[in-house]
């Protein structure tokens, strides 16, 4: 049974599938199902990897590999080995491709044009307002959070943002030099984690867990990217290192931070966190917070 947020969500799926065409047989007339056009539209005049376009469109890779062979038997793309990494498969489109890609590309726009005609210019700004918004949160909400490893290109970037920001946000700034290794072979297996957080391609969140004691856990370098904040990630992203805490047999968690990350402190004292005296020798550190974790159900 559909509840009152979930009911909204699916009103608007069905309005909107039935205007925009996904319904039809032919999507924009185009001879072909909305599947094979959305594949040839990522694929783009540059052509994509393979592996690229299985992650950014979340489609298994059986079905991946049909909605290719057809595309490819109607002469708009080739698939073959990347010439710079012969283990990576690229698809190109042909010539024939592309002049579809454009049509492609005046059809979608003249589809869109044409269901907003009817509105006036506030209701026009009010509509891009919605879906900018809904688009926000439905891409932060199916956002995957995977371990990765600490030492690692992804960890790098992510804690490199995060270190970038502590030295804007920090009065006095923020030291980095040997921080970026320091932490690193705590949070790693078999006591330690490091995750991340990915929008589409983009890592836009991570967090490291680390072994303070035997049975405490510490949580290390939360950041969430701020052009994705208010969100939830930085909620979730908590959660996931808690249920990696307790796959690790913690039965609790510390975190320490720095007074200025008010928007962090808040999140943590919703999040179940209560203050404790200083347990580390963080010279950042100005505030100290632990948790009790439940036990995975069995």
């Amino acid at each position: 049974m559909a509840t009152a947020d979930t009911a909204v969500l699916r009103r608007f799926n069905r309005a909107w599938s039935q205007r925009i065409g996904v319904l039809e047989e032919s999507y924009l007339g185009q001879g072909r199902s909305l599947g094979a056009s959305r594949l040839l539209f990522e694929i783009g005049p540059s052509g994509a990897g393979v592996l690229e376009l299985r992650r950014r469109l979340g489609l298994d890779s059986g079905y991946l590999s049909r909605l290719l062979r057809t595309l490819e038997n109607d002469g708009l793309v080739t698939v073959r080995a990347d010439h710079g990494d012969r283990r990576r498969r690229v698809a190109v489109p042909t010539t024939k491709g592309r002049r579809a890609i454009e049509r492609l590309e005046r059809r979608s726009e003249d589809r869109a044009l044409e269901l907003v005609a009817p509105l006036g210019p506030s209701q026009r700004r009010r509509l891009d307002e919605a879906l900018v918004t809904a688009e926000r949160l439905i891409r932060a909400a199916t956002s995957s959070i995977e371990p990765v490893a600490a030492d690692g290109p992804q960890a790098s970037y992510a804690v490199g943002r995060y270190f970038a920001e502590l030295q804007e946000r920090f009065p006095d700034g923020f030291d980095s030099e040997g921080a970026a290794t320091t932490d690193v072979p705590g949070m790693s297996p078999p006591a330690g984690c490091f995750l991340v957080a990915r929008v589409d391609e983009d890592v836009v969140a991570c967090g490291g867990l680390q072994r303070h004691t035997a049975r405490v856990g510490e949580v290390k370098r939360m950041w969430v990217d701020p052009d994705w904040r208010g969100c939830g990630l930085g909620v979730r992203m908590l959660a996931a290192l808690e249920d990696e805490a307790r796959r690790l047999g913690y039965g609790e968690v510390y975190l320490d931070t720095n007074a200025s990350l008010v928007e962090a402190i808040a999140m943590y004292e919703r999040s179940g966190y209560h203050a404790i005296g200083r347990y580390s020798d963080n010279p950042y550190a100005q505030a100290w917070f632990a948790k009790r974790l439940a036990s995975l159900p069995r």
